[in-house]
Formats: C-alpha cells, sequence, structure tokens
C-alpha cells in the first residue's frame, strides 16, 4: 500500500451536522490509516459522537465557524506528514479511494491530488465536474496546506487552497474517484433550506477574490 511508504498519513475531516455519515467515513478511514482527525464545527447533533464512536479523534469547536477552521484545527491536531483531506458527508469510501488520492503525491508526480467523483451518482457527479475545484477530497503534505494563506479565516478553505497552488507554483492534477459520492444538501436540509444553503455557499466561494485583494492591501 502506498501509506506504507512514508511515516505517517492522517485523515482529517471537517463535519458540521453529518452524523448519518461521518461514522462510515471514519471506519473506512480507520482501515486504511491509525490517524484520522475529525472536526466537529459546532454541529448540533450527534457528529461529534458518531465520529468518536467510529475510532477518530475529534474535535469539538463550541460554535458553527465554518469548514475553513475546522480543517486547520484538524491538520493542527494531526502529526502525519501527508494528510488527506475528506468531506464527512461521502457515500462509498473504499481504502481504494485514498491510494487513488495519495499514490501520485507519494510518488513524487503531484504535490496535490484532487479528488472528483466518476460513477457516483448524477447529480453529484455533474456538480463535482463543473466546479472541480471546490472539491473537499484532496491529498497533500500537511505542512504545506497548513502554511496557505487564509485558510483559517475563510469559511469554505477550497479558494484559498486553489489560489496557493496558483501562485506557488505547486504541481497539482485532478484523479478520478470511481462510484463514490456524497449527499446532496438539498437531501439532507430539505430542497428549499437545501437550495438557499447551496447559494450562500457559492456566494461566499466566489467572494474570496475580493476578500483576499482587500485583505492584501490591509483593509
Amino acid at each position: 500500500m502506498y501509506h506504507e511508504q512514508v511515516l505517517s498519513v492522517a485523515v482529517v475531516i471537517p463535519a458540521f451536522n453529518e452524523a448519518d455519515t461521518v461514522q462510515q467515513v471514519v471506519s473506512a478511514a480507520l482501515e486504511w490509516t491509525r490517524e484520522v482527525v475529525v472536526t466537529s464545527d459546532g454541529s448540533t447533533d450527534q457528529t461529534a459522537e458518531a465520529a468518536r464512536a467510529a475510532g477518530a479523534r475529534v474535535i469539538e469547536l463550541p460554535q458553527n465557524v465554518g469548514k475553513g477552521p475546522a480543517l486547520k484545527a484538524a491538520l493542527e491536531a494531526a502529526s502525519a506528514d501527508y494528510v488527506v483531506m475528506l468531506d464527512a458527508d461521502l457515500v462509498g469510501l473504499t481504502r481504494a479511494h485514498l491510494d487513488i488520492l495519495l499514490g501520485p503525491v507519494l510518488s513524487g508526480q503531484l504535490d496535490m491530488s484532487i479528488g472528483i467523483f466518476d460513477g457516483g451518482g448524477l447529480m453529484t457527479d455533474l456538480g463535482n465536474k463543473l466546479t472541480p475545484h471546490l472539491s473537499g477530497q484532496r491529498a497533500c503534505r500537511r505542512e504545506w496546506l497548513l502554511s496557505v494563506p487564509h485558510l483559517g479565516e475563510e469559511r469554505w478553505p477550497e479558494p484559498a487552497i486553489t489560489a496557493a497552488l496558483k501562485e506557488q507554483g505547486v504541481r497539482w492534477d485532478y484523479v478520478e474517484l470511481p462510484n463514490l459520492k456524497q449527499v446532496m444538501k438539498e437531501k439532507k436540509r430539505g430542497f428549499w433550506k437545501g437550495a438557499q444553503y447551496r447559494t450562500r455557499m457559492y456566494i461566499d466561494l466566489f467572494g474570496f477574490k475580493r476578500r483576499k485583494k482587500r485583505a492584501e492591501k490591509g483593509g
């Protein structure tokens, strides 16, 4: 297995109200590595308890502050050289998916791999392929990810990671994750609440460049 070639690999999972799926994600990750860290981002359901019962180390944030701060908290709690970042609402995760993500990084081909769903379901495949740069399934060195500017300040960390990839000339590419999907927000929260949540998410995501420029100007 790829992960046996290095000192250590951790799986980090930011989670907000994902009690229905986080246990399965943690269980699959623990078949592959001993270090799995879940940050419960102010969850009001049983996310923390489900993740802990599955065997993960759990960091509990008292308030919902966003995926960026939750990811950073998990990275800081981990001790591994390499990390695989996963969403907590995945369905169908296996050890093979984790090897696909980490393999190109360990071989030296890439500095970061970004996973794209393939064959997991029409809607999740379509959404992932339309906005692949927003995928939450990634692998890289933990030290590099922690160094990404604004990572812990952004509610959604993916745009900050994308900016760092481009600005630093980091080698990255997409890898296909067959038969993997995630639960749609409209299904988790109900159609209208899910649609509203998704709209707010995209507004926040696409406002990153504006916030970044303002921060660089000191205001």
